[in-house]
């Protein structure tokens, strides 16, 4: 699926190394390559787990924290009904979920057990080629140090994910919504960084421009803080209110923006105010997206000096189906198929915003 995803962009080396026979240090090169591609489309699938898992409202019905022997699911009905005591006890249950019987607990507990056992499963798919190809020496010179600490990230989500359903477990019956965005703002951290590692190893050809490069750069830093009021939304469920769009109520704004004092803290905490927020940063962050493409465009028409617009109008057209996405999944009263979609196109737009940052970086000056 990535490879077809890089040739769309425009990474032809990319590919010439993983399809094509290589003398011995281009076989190592592809092998990694070939290895931190898979690692992002496992995570790629967490993030879409992730979201399923929180749209269904599973992600509080595993109480324990059980890194090492957590991966085995319930096998017999006593251990069925020892999690499920376990889960009767927590805030959800008692305040939310008291109807439920075992049986609708074992579907809410299924996309939680599944969420921590892929994220097992990525943990040993990177470290253990990871340990491989480093006492093989095929880890090249200077990526040490950063696939160390890829792997301390990986650590860190983890225990971000427990951290996080922590929260949950107390007294409200829903996680923070603080650290849910820290949770996901790691999991797009890890899959950039695996990104860009691959591209660098890969050698992929670059067409330096530093006005196209700050162009993507503003759309990068606008699309995460677009995404961090996204998980604010997730978290506080601003997402069900004001179903409509462009209009909120009466007006484009909602009738109670500033209901909490002091008036700045509305953004951060108040439910009408997050879904406003992240609804206007998304369409201005898609436009300028958006632009990016025919900047592209303009500045081949020009100059003449941008062989290849393609990972340029790739991130246009996914900043038009994410806008067009979060638009639908807003108007369905989150749905949850187009919300899994539009967690999805972010990603992949992210990922694509990466490729035109490594394509366009301005070349250093020697010294």
């Amino acid at each position: 699926m990535f490879c077809v995803f890089w040739r769309f962009l425009g990474i032809d080396k990319t590919m010439a190394i993983i399809v094509r026979p290589a003398v011995p240090v281009q076989t190592s090169r592809r092998a990694l390559v070939l290895w931190l591609l898979a690692v992002a489309v496992c995570v790629f699938i967490m993030v879409i787990v992730g979201a399923v898992t929180r749209l269904t409202e599973s992600g509080l019905s595993m109480v324990e924290w059980r890194p090492l022997i957590g991966a085995v699911p319930p096998l017999s009905a006593a251990d069925w009904q020892n999690e499920f005591d376990l889960y009767r006890q927590t805030p959800e249950f008692q305040k939310k979920n008291s109807w439920m019987e075992i049986g609708d607990f074992k579907r809410i507990y299924f996309w939680e057990w599944f969420h921590r056992l892929w994220g097992r499963m990525i943990g040993i798919i990177f470290a253990l080629p990871l340990l491989y190809f480093w006492l093989r020496g095929r880890i090249p010179p200077g990526y040490g140090l950063p696939m160390l600490g890829l792997l301390a990230l990986g650590g860190a989500q983890g225990f971000m994910g427990w951290y996080m359903v922590q929260s949950g477990l107390v007294d409200i019956p829903a996680v923070s919504h603080y650290r849910l965005a820290a949770h996901l703002a790691l999991a797009f951290l890890i899959f950039s960084l695996l990104i860009f590692m691959a591209l660098k190893i890969s050698a992929a050809a670059r067409t330096p421009s530093r006005p196209l490069f700050f162009h993507a750069l503003a759309g990068l830093v606008m699309l995460v803080v677009t995404i961090t009021w996204g998980a604010f939304v997730a978290g506080k469920d601003a997402g069900l209110i004001y179903n409509e769009f462009p209009r909120m109520g009466a007006g484009f704004m909602p009738p109670d923006m500033w209901h909490l004092d002091p008036p700045w803290l509305n953004i951060f905490e108040h439910i009408p105010s997050i879904q406003f927020v992240h609804r206007w940063l998304g369409v201005s962050t898609g436009l300028v997206i958006f632009a990016l493409g025919f900047h592209a465009l303009r500045l081949h028409a020009l100059r003449g000096g941008l062989p290849d617009v393609r990972a340029y109008m790739a991130a246009s057209l996914l900043a038009l189906v994410q806008v067009g996405l979060g638009i639908a999944t807003l108007l369905s009263g989150v749905n949850i198929v187009l919300a899994a979609l539009h967690q999805a196109t972010a990603l992949l737009l992210l990922g694509a915003l990466v490729v035109c940052l490594y394509k366009s970086a301005p070349q250093r000056r020697k010294s």
